[in-house]
């Protein structure tokens, strides 16, 4: 007999979700970053045991919708929490419970899954801040087992692990054992351009940033030539990402193509380029293009 089952990650921006999922599973299937709203799909991640598989969907952080990108994030949050067996609710330890995970809550309140509370980074905060952050998610009145974790040491996630297995179903595997995610190759591969990205700029850039891969070439029996484009809603945003002499286009693509070479196992050659197109988080067209549903 072998369960499977889907658990939708739920919780505002930059608690480390991307991170707990990428633990779970054991290899890198979200891009990590500091800044918030960093997730704009909704991610899925499979582990796989001998007689189970679960598959984490790593949800956008809710928030209140601004523009239609961020409307799409919030009913993909919406659909993916109706079709899911389980719900994990992810809070700060170092930032305790505030007004956004109270808001969260309330959402999950009357939820028709379980749900799992992590406490999520606690080994940025001390043992009294840890403990009042537990305390404070049990005061949310879920209802739920709280776990404390650091998904960046992996302290606690395997105890953490075993319940979300507890809540899945019978069921055969919904994926191959040896997949990790659902995502195509270009997304991963546009994913890992944005995440270098993300690493390097500050202010207003990362949230109107997007990349889009146009061409993936094998040549060769130890080359893909790749075309990716930043996209940028203004030319002060073009000339931040390509810098001063083209220093920081540079720079972005070098440590982009070392990490696409480490996802494809092979030599890579990266053709960036940056291009404006004014409003694209409110062009439904080219959201639909770029798989953000």
């Amino acid at each position: 007999m072998t369960t499977s089952g889907f658990v939708a990650f739920a919780g505002r921006p930059n608690v480390g979700k991307s991170t707990l999922a990428n633990a779970i599973v054991g290899s890198k299937v979200a891009i990590v970053s500091d800044k918030p709203q960093t997730t704009r799909r909704a991610i899925r991640g499979v582990a796989t045991g001998p007689q189970w598989q679960l598959v984490l969907v790593d949800l956008p952080g809710v928030q209140r919708p601004r523009d239609a990108l961020t409307e799409r994030m919030q009913r993909r949050v919406e659909r993916e929490l109706e079709d899911a067996d389980g719900c994990l609710f992810v809070v700060n330890a170092e930032q305790g419970i505030g007004p956004g995970d109270r808001f969260i809550a309330g959402l999950l309140r009357n939820a028709p899954v379980p749900v799992v509370v992590a406490v999520n980074k606690i080994d940025r905060a001390d043992r009294a801040r840890t403990a009042a952050t537990l305390q404070a998610a049990a005061d949310l009145e879920l209802g739920a087992d709280i776990y404390p974790v650091s998904a960046r040491t992996g302290a606690g996630v395997g105890e953490l692990v075993q319940r979300l297995i507890s809540l899945l179903p019978e069921g055969p595997f919904y994926f191959d054992s040896g997949q990790r995610s659902d995502q195509s190759e270009t997304v991963r591969l546009a994913e890992l351009v944005r995440e270098q990205i993300l690493a390097r700029t500050c202010d207003e850039v990362p949230h109107s940033v997007e990349v889009e891969i146009e061409a993936v070439e094998p040549r060769g029996e130890d080359l893909t030539v790749i075309n990716a484009v930043v996209l940028v809603e203004t030319e002060s945003q073009k000339g931040i990402l390509i810098g001063a002499g083209g220093r920081m286009v540079k720079a972005i693509g070098v440590a982009a193509r070392r990490a696409i070479e480490r996802e494809l196992g092979g030599h890579v050659h990266l053709e960036l380029s940056v291009r404006v197109r004014r409003h694209w988080r409110s062009d439904e067209r080219l959201l639909d293009r770029l798989g953000i549903e």
